[in-house]
């Protein structure tokens, strides 16, 4: 590979390649159709997996066709408007739910946390450093992800080296890229030590148990309690919060890796921040999605029959 080619692929996610060459292969080969196309061919597909695949997944097929003919110099077939005409057709004909993880409830994260910090107190006196270092990690990385609103791949993604914490003052984040960041321009992400609940020492205790001083901060652990130096999985964060929230005695089927972020959105605006303060704390681009991750419930307060109540760590 040259260096100009080097460039161009680094300018492009590798997931985003991946998805992409996958859509592609799904046309000429599943499909059986032949690139380039045009618009009807582009609605004849769509007509026929409109009832098979999810309108998300024929939007990404469409990016990706779309990109296709791009790059190679044709017209854009997908922006005919026949296409964008099929599309809200599907919409109609075969509405679905947008799916959302339930937000993680602050009485559930405290009680998850104490029964980990607990867990951990025994596991040293009993001098147990594979459970110490399992529990330190947990208590970590449950309330980095909650209070900082990451997502699992932002969590994955952390490093020692990028990372700064003060003791009861405050810890830095810096990630070069996010979702929201297409330009790569990188951006840190701060956050305050707390009375109660505090990621900043959490990390600090999981750093100093690890011994950690370069690479991921949240690494794979091997059954004998041995760190890998290989970053977690995003994907293995659903089962390894669902087994600790199990342990903890909490219904851990509500939860997903994304209750932490709508978690925290939804205790921030039930404590009075607005959309804007909650925006840039979390990094949302837009509106739409910010809202997406606030419980609607909040906006009745003390009449709901179901409102969380207010809790404040910083008093």
């Amino acid at each position: 590979m040259d260096k100009a080619n080097r460039y161009l692929q680094a300018g492009t996610r590798e997931n985003t390649r991946r998805s992409y060459r996958a859509a592609i292969e799904h046309f000429e080969v599943t499909w059986g159709s032949y690139l380039p196309t045009t618009g009807e061919g582009i609605v004849r597909y769509l007509a026929e997996y409109a009832d098979k695949l999810s309108l998300n997944t024929l939007k990404q097929r469409l990016a990706a066709l779309a990109q296709w003919h791009i790059t190679q110099g044709f017209p854009d077939p997908t922006k005919s408007p026949n296409v964008r005409q099929m599309i809200k057709g599907i919409r109609v004909v075969h509405p679905t739910r947008v799916k959302q993880a339930a937000p993680l409830l602050i009485r559930h994260l405290e009680q998850a946390i104490e029964w980990l910090e607990s867990e951990a107190s025994a596991a040293l006196k009993r001098g147990d450093y594979k459970s110490l270092v399992r529990h330190r990690r947990s208590v970590a990385m449950v309330l980095i992800g909650f209070w900082r609103g990451f997502r699992g791949d932002e969590l994955a993604r952390l490093t020692v080296e990028n990372t700064e914490a003060s003791s009861g003052e405050v810890i830095n984040f810096y990630l070069p890229y996010t979702k929201g960041d297409r330009a790569h321009e990188g951006q840190t992400f701060q956050t305050p030590a707390l009375t109660k609940l505090c990621p900043v020492e959490a990390y600090i205790n999981w750093i100093t148990v690890s011994g950690l001083t370069k690479g991921p901060v949240f690494q794979r652990i091997d059954r004998w309690g041995n760190l890998s130096g290989k970053a977690i999985q995003p994907h293995s964060l659903i089962p390894l919060l669902r087994r600790i929230f199990k342990e903890a005695g909490l219904p851990e089927a509500l939860y997903t890796s994304h209750s932490m972020r709508r978690g925290f959105a939804t205790w921030a605006s039930a404590n009075g921040w607005d959309i804007k303060a909650l925006m840039g704390y979390v990094g949302w681009k837009d509106m739409k999605s910010a809202l997406r991750y606030v419980d609607s419930s909040m906006s009745f307060g003390g009449l709901a029959v179901r409102s969380t109540p207010k809790r404040l760590y910083d008093d």
